[in-house]
């Protein structure tokens, strides 16, 4: 059941959105108000999502195993989105990567060290460093 929720989770927009421009894809599934504009705020309850869907075994953290399916589910999203391409996309996957919310270093990811990395997570890719990311953070540079 978890893993039917996290397809939905992650892969919710389909090939459709992911045509829409670069960053369409990653606003379809982390702007929680559909304003166009993905917040701190949002970032952390949608990380919360993630992080629930894939602690299979509910003990508030995400062992190497978990976070395994974790990455293997995010990687098919980057293909069945086309996404994957471009620093954007790069930074965005590093973002998520255990090495980067791994913050104690002790081999698995707290809730709340997934939630602290949130901040630095929409950074990455926050190219006029306003504090949220839009469609403009994405794509070529002008």
């Amino acid at each position: 059941m978890k893993l039917i929720l996290a397809a939905t989770l992650i892969l919710s927009a389909g090939n459709a959105i992911a045509q829409d421009g670069p960053g369409a894809h990653f606003l379809s599934v982390w702007d929680l108000d559909s304003d166009g504009t993905v917040t701190l705020a949002e970032a952390q309850e949608q990380r919360t999502n993630v992080f629930n869907t894939f602690d299979e075994n509910t003990d508030g953290q995400l062992d190497a195993a978990e976070y395994a399916v974790f990455d293997a589910h995010r990687a098919e999203d980057a293909q069945q989105n086309g996404m994957g391409h471009g620093a954007g996309a790069q930074k965005m996957h590093e973002g998520m990567a255990m090495t980067f919310n791994d913050v104690n270093a002790d081999g698995s990811v707290a809730l709340d060290e997934f939630l602290t990395q949130a901040e630095g997570w929409l950074a990455l890719v926050d190219r006029n460093a306003d504090g949220a990311v839009t469609q403009a953070d994405f794509g070529p540079k002008a």
